[in-house]
């Protein structure tokens, strides 16, 4: 399998993290990276670099004022007296809607970060475009006739709404995929999101549209990250609705009760009748996985992987989520594995 990677992650490299209100070392670190690309290179896969692609596909999915913000809201901080290294907000606008847009930086920044999990540091932004660029690298590879690509992208993606960030996410990796595929010959799409936490922010991007089908497995949000989103009663609306589908799962699950909701997710794709699926890799179900939400083997993901193989769709898989412990680059290694083995 072709993996789309590139070292620009490295700039983006967050040191804050609020947990309980207590400050702690932010788990979303280079090294992550690091370790899932020397396993895919040790496993065989091919490690090619991502194209040149620019910022249009991100604009496909986000809106201006939120790019123009991530793209500069560092320097602005920076001409604040005391403020932080990393731009983090301190005020959120609750329910946002009805709310003017502040023309101050501390204001957008609670406007457009919607936690303190999304540090924006010097590099971020460079990063999350790169991050990007490789997952609009593995659809093309997948439109021009591959039958799957794995893109490697760090800053994670599925937390990011069309204007504002989240969890360890600034710009939506399979959301910008899924529109690039949209806008070249593929008339249906579906997103299949296997990460611990629920992707909120493809949720609300597709919340609407009929065109794209979201499928989400997750730990149960009533008591887990992202809290408010996530519940199985979430149907979308308008031509959206019956087109976004969560399957909560109860905290420590493991990869039996994981695949039971699988096969529910896989047999509402097959109704769908996509053209294409995007499926948002998180590797932090493990059981060993430091933000300990469910209890998947390492075996267990090539189990997974397999039976999302069989839906035999063109694949641009994407990595989200999986943070640093022993099995991190063994869970990747298991899970392409098996979806190669999937496929036949």
């Amino acid at each position: 399998m072709r993996v789309v990677q590139s070292d620009a992650h490295e700039r983006h490299h967050p040191k804050h993290f609020l947990v309980n209100g207590a400050v702690q070392d932010s788990p979303e670190v280079p090294e992550r990276a690091r370790r899932l690309a020397q396993a895919a290179r040790a496993a065989g896969h091919e490690l090619v670099a991502p194209r040149a692609i620019g910022r249009g596909p991100a604009a496909a999915v986000h809106s201006p004022e939120y790019l123009q913000f991530l793209e500069h809201i560092v320097p602005r901080w920076r001409r604040i007296a005391g403020a932080s290294d990393e731009v983090i907000p301190n005020v959120h606008p609750q329910g946002r809607w009805p709310a003017s847009y502040p023309a101050s930086a501390v204001g957008q920044a609670g406007f457009h970060q919607a936690d303190t999990a999304c540090p924006i540091s010097e590099g971020t932004w460079e990063a999350a475009v790169a991050s990007a660029e490789i997952a609009v690298t593995a659809a093309q590879l997948v439109a021009e006739g591959a039958p799957h690509a794995y893109a490697l992208c760090r800053p994670p993606g599925h937390h990011a709404y069309t204007d504002m960030a989240g969890g360890f996410c600034f710009l939506n990796n399979c959301a910008i995929a899924a529109q690039w595929l949209r806008d070249h010959g593929h008339a249906r799409v579906a997103i299949l999101d296997i990460d611990v936490h629920h992707g909120n922010g493809t949720q609300g991007i597709f919340w609407a549209r009929g065109d794209v089908l979201t499928v989400s497995v997750h730990a149960d949000p009533v008591r887990f990250y992202p809290f408010f989103w996530g519940h199985a009663h979430e149907r979308g609306e308008a031509d959206g609705l019956g087109c976004n589908l969560n399957l909560p799962l109860a905290r420590g699950t493991d990869t039996r009760g994981l695949l039971e909701a699988l096969d529910a997710g896989v047999k509402r794709i097959r109704a769908f009748q996509p053209d294409a699926l995007v499926l948002a890799l998180g590797l932090d179900a493990h059981e060993g996985d430091p933000l300990k939400g469910l209890a998947v083997t390492t075996d267990g993901f090539a189990e997974i992987a397999s039976a999302i193989a069989r839906l035999d769709l063109p694949t641009v898989l994407i990595q989200e989520g999986g943070y640093l412990q022993d099995a991190l680059g063994a869970n990747l290694a298991s899970f392409l594995a098996g979806f190669e083995s999937g496929r036949g």
